[in-house]
């Protein structure tokens, strides 16, 4: 068993974070007779699990959501994740291109090329 501290240290955060986690809903922790948060390795995997997908861009709405009891309800919060990140690496390769093109283009404005020209023109 160990005490916030000692999980927030071994995790990496903050205590007030796993407060916060716990505030939320994305932590369930036991505590102790006189009401401590006492971090058993439920909860500190627990913990670990949620630290991890806040890093790979879940909100927290969306963390508790992924931790539901239905796999179902998870596997949707999820998916919506994967889609939501290959969006947005295919923003950032389109915007790859551009960059890429413009440092190499010949023409001195933007508005003289029309390849720049399509590229502005793209939604």
């Amino acid at each position: 068993m160990k005490t916030i501290g000692e999980a927030a240290a071994e995790l990496g955060v903050e205590a007030h974070v796993l407060r916060h986690w716990e505030d939320v809903g994305a932590l369930a922790v036991p505590r102790d007779g006189k009401g401590y948060r006492m971090y058993d390795d439920k909860a500190v995997e627990q913990a670990r699990t949620v630290l991890k997908l806040r890093r790979v861009g879940l909100s927290l709405p969306e963390v508790t959501a992924a931790m539901a009891p239905k796999k179902s309800q998870a596997q949707a919060v999820v998916r919506a994740k994967i889609a939501e990140l290959e969006a947005e690496v295919e923003r950032r390769q389109q915007a790859i291109a551009f960059l890429q093109h413009t440092a190499e283009c010949r023409h001195r404005y933007l508005d003289e090329c029309s390849d720049c020209a399509a590229f502005v023109r793209e939604a």
